[in-house]
């Protein structure tokens, strides 16, 4: 199993999601309003006066646009410079955010933090006169902790780094690049946390224990999510969900919903089914009563329709009734029992519009799997950091599963017809399909005038013929160069 993970308490990732949903419009005035408590609770507990000039300084301060509420804000004050924000928090703001900046309480903190500092120098010198290496690693390890914990992102990467250049164990390097990695997601550094996620997959692969090869599946599927490499982030964060013990990178809710999401929007159906709709994990969280329960005792993946592989016939599916809703509210605290002590309570969870979208998209109920798209994006993907950015994107892509697996049935779909099943316009599904069309996305055309859809369905024997010919002139063509160099070479000798 390896032994304790370290380094794993800072950075609080939940105070960046807290920080978000101060700036997000998409927030309910509520829940800004408790994420802001949240934020200076935080600021003042830990001592975060590196993070408190950041996010609220009057000239540099990512959150104080205009200086707005400042109290101690210069006349004279040079022009704002637009800061060097990442892109999870370099949004400026276009909702009022009332935070202040206290000069007073920033000199508090910094002197606070300064004091911190030199007990640090202290113990690091004693260790070094009085103990030996580990004792001054453990002095170099609490400080790089200090700046993971007030906010500052370059000292503490370079306090980490210098822990890591000197620590001979495996484990513990390992542990170090995690937190940097989350140092970058706090952040919003991209390039930081790629750079870093690779450095860890190096290590791991030099003999890393069990435990932190589960722990980096959790990190490297979660920044393949930022970067929208949702193909890619699917498996690895769908196999985190039985092994999941890094809470202190995001909640097992989080990591129910991102799972979720990545496999609904780029696993092909039979993986989808297996993966997702018929996991015992994801239904013991969304499914309703009786799927929970087959979960728990094992009885899902041997359950009725469970070798179902094919596509359902669109003209059973659309006829398919609503299903009932999932149990509204789960509270996730209690999973992982053996983490409860490191775990934050967990905010119970609606997870109804997400077990909509699963089942409506896999069931074929088309009039229900719109509305339960619209209220993922309304609860979900505009109220996550991580999602914020991609819901345009990811809305899109799940009207191009829908439209494909319906069409996907039919040689010649009625427009008007497919148009009710959808719950849309025909103007709407018209204009839609067209830019899918444009980009070779669906294979079909459209006959306003007779007002049906035609479907293309490319022949596969015909593409593979012409591969195997493009491919054979390319070699031939190679052979015939080579035949030639082997015979000059051949007169030069002679």
């Amino acid at each position: 199993m390896g032994s304790d993970p370290q380094y794993a308490k800072y950075p609080s990732l939940s105070l960046a999601q807290n920080i978000f949903a101060i700036t997000n419009p998409a927030s309910a005035d509520t829940s800004r309003q408790t994420s802001l408590q949240k934020l200076q609770d935080a600021i003042s507990e830990h001592k975060m006066a590196p993070l408190y000039r950041y996010l609220a300084h009057p000239t540099d301060g990512i959150l104080n646009t205009s200086g707005e509420g400042s109290t101690q804000r210069s006349s004279t004050a040079a022009p704002r410079k637009a800061p060097r924000a990442p892109s999870a928090l370099k949004r400026r703001p276009s909702v009022s955010v009332d935070f202040a900046w206290d000069e007073e309480l920033y000199k508090r903190l910094k002197s606070d933090n300064e004091k911190e500092l030199e007990t640090f120098d202290k113990e690091e010198a004693d260790a070094s006169e009085q103990a030996g290496d580990t004792e001054v690693q453990a002095a170099k390890g609490k400080r790089a902790d200090f700046w993971a914990r007030v906010g500052d992102k370059d000292k503490a990467v370079a306090a980490y780094n210098a822990v890591f250049d000197k620590t001979g164990v495996l484990g513990t390097k390992i542990d170090i690049v995690l937190a940097i990695i989350r140092m970058g997601l706090f952040f919003g550094d991209r390039l930081l946390v790629k750079s870093q996620v690779d450095r860890a997959k190096t290590l791991v692969d030099t003999g890393g224990d069990w435990d932190r090869r589960n722990r980096l599946k959790a990190y490297q599927g979660l920044h393949l999510l930022t970067i929208r490499a949702y193909n890619l982030a699917a498996p690895l964060l769908l196999d985190s969900l039985s092994t999941f013990t890094s809470y202190e990178l995001c909640s097992y809710s989080s990591l129910v919903v991102y799972s979720v999401l990545a496999g609904s929007v780029s696993l092909k159906r039979v993986d989808f089914k297996s993966k997702v709709f018929d996991a015992p994990e994801i239904r013991a969280i969304i499914g309703d009563g009786e799927e929970k329960l087959s979960a728990l005792t094992g009885a899902a993946a041997s359950g009725p329709g469970a070798g179902d592989e094919e596509m359902e016939d669109a003209s059973n599916s659309t006829s398919t009734a609503t299903p009932a809703p999932a149990s509204t509210v789960v509270n996730l605290t209690a999973l992982g029992s053996g983490q409860v002590a490191a775990q934050e309570a967990e905010a119970p969870v609606d997870f109804t519009p997400l077990a909509g979208l699963i089942r409506s998209l896999y069931l074929g109920n088309y009039s229900g799997f719109f509305l339960a798209l619209a209220a993922v994006e309304d609860n979900f993907l505009s109220q996550d950091r991580y999602l914020y950015e991609h819901r345009g994107w990811f809305v899109r892509e799940m009207r191009l599963r829908g439209y494909q697996q319906l069409l996907q049935s039919y040689r010649v779909v009625g427009l008007q017809s497919m148009a009710g099943d959808f719950g849309i316009s025909v103007d709407f599904l018209d204009r839609d399909l067209a830019k899918f069309i444009a980009a070779d996305r669906i294979p079909c055309t459209i006959d306003r005038v007779n007002g049906i859809i035609e479907t293309n369905r490319p022949d596969d024997k015909n593409k593979q013929y012409a591969e195997v010919v493009k491919h054979g002139d390319s070699l031939i063509t190679k052979l015939q160069k080579y035949g030639q160099a082997v015979r000059l070479r051949g007169s030069e000798r002679g």
